[in-house]
């Protein structure tokens, strides 16, 4: 297991450029599937997850070919399905949640799937019921084997429906919908998410052939096609990150230019920490974060205590949540955190506060934070990542904090971040990979 050995107190400066969304790599990713064409992926991330993801893809039969460091040429011509029933494919499977979105492309194109029941971050109850009534509804037969924890979904032809979904859910969207560009008919998909992963997916697949109108809104209209063809997407930045590095320099005073950001994707992501007080500049498509040392946080209308929750898009995501709840620990105000999505993803406070933060978790969702307004810097520990975002919430902490920090298990934070010691580093951190 790997750690992190922090040195805290260090102004950062300089430029550093995000990464390709780890968000959206999983979904893209998985539809290379729905075609034997060509599919050609650039700003692709070199991450623990997207790599699993694959090799996945590589068991499956599928030719990968590593064009330059971050574009791939996927080619599904001679999917072996019989890989399915390997004990390869189980461990591969359940390695990474994300892995479940192979399932919409294969029931699409194959008429058949199965999946391991996936694993990912222990943030709580993430169910997946929404993907597989979607898949019912298209008309496949859907079996769950709860000894060995298998789903099994089957079609002879999958025909388009109208559906409501019973929550918004990205992956499972982004599933029901690959599973529909191929389907006989029409199918109509109510309350679909709208994030900007699903929105290049969309694109990626018309540019492929399929027919997908009501592309950025909650509905979403699938013309199904016999045949998907072959294309080239470049991916978004990610926007997790971004958001991430806007924390950090805030944390730390430091100043830093967050280069080719796509801000007009970011969504409420900006608002957000400007609403904590951080400055920002957005010049051109870069985000500039000024050198501050104090930074207030702003209140309602009526003076009430700011209230920063997580919902689905346009609302801000949840996976920034632990970001700009360490953000918070050192501006000068009150914040009340409402996590609504996930219950456990919350846990990890009691770190911050053997730091030094002044938190109170009021329960699994709800965490107030009082703000120390720099005068009380954080105190660097001995601490355990949980899970990716949460891990680099931690990592930002100790970034800002006196003294010596050590976090272990840091491949939690490879899962999501590339090279991100490396990368801060670079602008003057002090992170020694141990």
């Amino acid at each position: 297991m790997a750690s992190f050995e922090v040195i805290g107190g260090n102004k950062l400066k300089g430029d550093i450029q995000p990464q390709g969304a780890k968000n959206e790599a999983l979904q893209i990713l998985c539809a290379v599937l729905l075609t034997s064409e060509p599919v050609i992926i650039s700003n692709i991330p070199d991450i623990r997850d997207v790599n699993k993801l694959i090799d996945l893809l590589r068991g499956l039969g599928v030719k990968v070919e590593r064009n330059a460091p971050d574009t791939y040429t996927f080619q599904a011509d001679n999917v072996n399905l019989d890989y399915l029933d390997t004990a390869a494919f189980v461990e591969q499977g359940r390695a990474i949640r994300g892995s479940v979105m192979i399932v919409g492309p294969m029931l699409a194109r194959f008429g058949k799937a199965k999946m391991p029941k996936p694993g990912g971050d222990k943030i709580g109850r993430r169910r997946l019921d929404t993907h597989f009534i979607g898949f019912e509804k298209l008309g496949a037969h859907f079996e769950y084997d709860s000894e060995a924890s298998f789903y099994n979904v089957s079609a002879d032809r999958l025909k388009g429906a109208y559906m409501l979904l019973d929550e918004a859910s990205v992956t499972g969207t982004a599933n029901i919908l690959m599973a529909a560009v191929l389907a006989e008919g029409t199918t109509t998909i109510y309350n679909a998410a709208c994030e900007p992963y699903v929105q290049q997916l969309c694109r990626m697949l018309n540019r492929m052939g399929a027919k997908i109108s009501g592309v950025g809104s909650n509905l979403l209209v699938i013309e199904g096609v016999e045949r998907l063809g072959g294309t080239e997407h470049r991916m978004l930045p990610d926007m997790i990150e971004i958001g991430s590095f806007i924390g950090l320099a805030a944390m730390t005073g430091s100043e830093i230019t967050i280069k080719n950001c796509q801000i007009p994707e970011l969504g409420l992501i900006p608002d957000t920490f400007q609403r904590l007080g951080i400055k920002m500049e957005f010049r051109g498509d870069d985000i500039y974060i000024p050198e501050q040392d104090h930074y207030m946080v702003d209140t309602y209308i009526d003076g009430s205590i700011l209230n920063i929750s997580d919902h689905t898009w346009p609302g801000l995501t949840p996976d920034l949540l632990s970001v700009a709840l360490v953000v918070a620990t050192q501006a000068k105000g009150t914040v009340l955190v409402h996590q609504k999505m996930f219950e456990s993803r919350l846990f990890f406070v009691d770190k911050l506060i053997d730091m030094g933060a002044q938190i109170i978790l009021c329960d699994p969702h709800r965490a107030t934070v009082i703000g120390l307004n720099n005068q009380m810097p954080l105190r660097g520990i001995r601490m355990t990542s949980p899970d990716i975002r949460a891990g680099v919430a931690l990592l930002i902490a100790a970034l800002s904090a006196e003294g010596k920090s050590i976090i272990d298990n840091v491949e939690q934070i490879d899962r999501g971040y590339q090279n991100i010691d490396g990368r801060l580093n670079a602008i003057g951190a002090q992170i020694k990979r141990i």
